[in-house]
């Protein structure tokens, strides 16, 4: 992580420098460190820039000039993600890094930290990767500034976009810049995207990129519509977006191109899946599992990783608002058991842990060693979910294996607890008693996380989720399989309050499902548009992509705080916006003393106090809002680490001391007045 370290290597130069929005652990939950163990396995010098002050390009060149490539990564998560909320808001902290500080990694970090590297020097190739990068490789309709902006590799100028887990890319792309081939040479990597110039040609389709089951040599390839299309038409955004989804399975995905002006990106098949043998090499890599000692505070996602044990990755659920199997693939990839075995002595032996293993899962509880029965029927479907509209009937579900590796984990010498925190998919789940019995016996402790999202069958459905039955089906079972164990636990459930598809009447339906059944949910996910996500789509065309057909969206800021209060309708503070959302959908009838009234007539105090209080922070949301993003949506220029921060700071100042003539003249009668107007700016 410094120059002093690699001197103290004895190495000249360093082959590969990665640049990393978050801070530097040394655990395989981290991208940096995945990538950087595996490169490290292949006999090359990496050095780790973590989260390097991007105001100008000094920092960038603290190592010399890198050998073979850089490779920039924004992170675990999207830097958009990052900083701002739901509502558009600077988040106050960040888990990623020291301190739990924000303003540590720059907006759009993939884009401003590759362009650093190339100041820093010429010449040498840039390769960007991670969730941001992968998820930005198409056009796509970027939230935060309201508009559909171009492929990150324009807005990056980097060689070579990797989407997907990138660990046999990147490998790829070292060993053959080490051979002397040329970056611009590198157009027939799997899982890797690149940008032509105006007068390059689109390279045949390599018989390297072909897979078992890949379509005809001139069927090879697809084509969406271009960037000036998915701008403005948002028949030709849907159609773009299901395309890409549809082509998503290793095994038969064509490549995709997308005219970006006289310029067009070229994206090739997905990588294939890592083998057991493959995905046990990448975890067994000599990981500390700790924060880089240079670092004297700690960092918040580190605590909640560090006693955790990845058993496999991918997921075939093929939600519509996650982006886990557009990055992951939806082909389960396992470890072998004596390799999650070996981390679960490691991690009991670790004075850290205690004997406790915090989680033994994945992207999901319980998808371990699950894959598609027929390798005929996997190398030809094109399905988004193997579990949606139901499950398939080529999927294997045996749950066996997973209970056989949670038995051992638990009782591995030195353990005296194995978690399992990660979310069970419960319409698999329920369909195996044994692991239900596992699972509440020996797995939980008193709460178990599961995510139904919502109650609404239209709702469900444009969410890719089981009908609400199947969360019932799972309840009684997990019920019954704790009373059998002699505990009293219960399920927390999570729900998304803002979701494509969902109205008013909608959330009413989840509020009376909440009150009938004694649900007082502490905290709200709200629906946030990630980039390349179906509901997405949803939410900025109002048409679902494979039907065309159109979807209420909740686009205003008073449609959605009206969800997110439904879903809390219990809390006091929340009387004013509910009744509000109430009188919307002409259910008067649900104000009142009766069972079945969600609030009562008269506004409590603490109601009055809340909307006082909220109307003088939505001024001051106006108002740095205009000058965070600009007066048409334009996101403002990041100065350096910490200049967002300070400039918010300094607006919120304003804000409240009355010196803004937009906040006088634009002050709230009522919050619809204040919604709209906000949006309008915005567009």
């Amino acid at each position: 992580m410094s120059a002093a370290e690699v001197a103290e290597r004895g190495w000249d130069a360093v082959d590969v420098v990665l640049v990393s929005g978050d801070a530097y652990v040394d655990h395989p939950s981290f991208a940096a460190a995945l990538v950087g163990r595996t490169l490290e396995a292949e006999g090359f010098r990496v050095a780790i820039l973590a989260q390097p002050d991007w105001s100008d390009a000094s920092a960038f060149a603290v190592f010399g000039r890198p050998r073979l490539f850089f490779g920039v990564t924004a992170g675990n998560m999207d830097s958009m993600l990052n900083h701002y909320t739901a509502n558009r808001r600077p988040r106050s902290d960040d888990a990623y890094s020291p301190g739990g500080a924000a303003g540590r990694r720059p907006d759009r970090a993939t884009a401003v930290y590759s362009q650093r590297c190339r100041e820093a020097f010429r010449g040498v190739p840039v390769v960007a990767g991670g969730v941001e990068a992968s998820l930005r490789r198409f056009a796509h309709y970027d939230y935060w500034s309201d508009t559909v902006k171009p492929s990150v590799l324009v807005s990056s100028k980097a060689d070579l976009v990797v989407f997907g887990m990138g660990e046999r890319a990147v490998t790829e792309i070292a060993r053959r810049l080490d051979a002397g081939e040329p970056v611009s040479a590198l157009t027939d990597v799997r899982g890797t995207a690149y940008l032509l110039g105006r007068t390059a040609e689109v390279p045949p389709f390599a018989d390297g990129m072909r897979a078992a089951g890949t379509p005809a040599r001139e069927d090879a390839t697809a084509v969406l519509p271009d960037l000036d299309a998915v701008k403005t038409d948002p028949v030709a955004f849907s159609i773009a977006t299901r395309v890409i989804h549809r082509e998503t399975n290793p095994f038969n995905a064509r490549r995709l191109l997308q005219a970006h002006g006289d310029r067009t990106v070229v994206q090739n098949p997905p990588s294939l899946p890592l083998s057991e043998a493959e995905m046990d090499a990448a975890y067994d890599r000599p990981f500390t599992r700790r924060a880089h000692p240079s670092y004297t505070e700690r960092i918040p996602a580190e605590e909640m990783i560090a006693q955790s044990v990845t058993i496999m990755r991918g997921c075939f659920g093929g939600c519509s608002f996650c982006s886990i199997t557009t990055h992951q693939g939806r082909v389960i990839q396992s470890r072998s058991k004596a390799s999650v075995l070996a981390e679960v002595d490691r991690v009991a032996r670790d004075e850290r842990s205690k004997g406790v293993v915090s989680d033994i899962g994945g992207p999901t509880a319980n998808m371990y060693k699950m894959r598609c029965t027929s390798p005929g029927v996997e190398a030809s479907c094109r399905r988004l979910s193997c579990v949606f509209p139901a499950i398939c009937r080529h999927l294997g579900t045996d749950h066996g294996p997973l209970v056989e590796l949670m038995r051992e984990a638990r009782e591995r010498p030195g353990v005296r607890r194995v978690h399992v925190a990660s979310g069970v998919r419960m319409d698999l789940a329920s369909r195996s008693p044994e692991y239900l019995r596992e699972l509440a016996t020996h797995h939980v402790s008193g709460h178990l996380k599961v995510a139904p999202e919502h109650v609404s069958e239209r709702v469900l459905k444009a969410m890719k989720k089981p009908p609400q039955r199947s969360f019932e089906e799972f309840a009684e079972r997990f019920d019954e399989a704790s009373a059998a164990a002699g505990k009293e636990q219960y399920l927390v459930p999570y729900f998304i309050a803002g979701h494509p598809g969902s109205d008013l009447d909608a959330m009413i339906e989840l509020a009376l499902f909440l009150k009938g059944a004694g649900y007082r949910p502490r905290q709200v996910q709200d629906f946030i548009p990630a980039p390349m996500d179906l509901a997405t789509s949803i939410y900025h065309t109002g048409l679902d992509p494979h039907t065309l057909e159109p979807t209420p969206v909740a686009t205003r800021l008073r449609d959605r705080r009206w969800q997110r209060a439904l879903m809390q309708f219990f809390k006091p503070e929340n009387w004013f916006e509910v009744v509000e959302a109430l009188k919307e959908a002409g259910r008067e009838d649900l104000i009142g003393h009766g069972p079945q009234c969600l609030v009562k007539p008269d506004p409590p105090a603490e109601a009055r106090d809340a909307r006082s209080k909220r109307r003088g922070r939505e001024l001051d949301e106006y108002v740095h809002e205009k000058e965070l993003f600009g007066p048409r949506g334009e996101q403002r220029r990041s100065r350096g680490p910490g200049a967002a921060g300070a400039a918010s700071g300094g607006r919120r100042r304003r804000a409240r001391g009355g010196a803004s003539k937009k906040g006088g003249r634009h002050g709230p009668r009522d919050d619809g007045d204040v919604s709209s107007r906000r949006r309008r700016g915005r567009r």
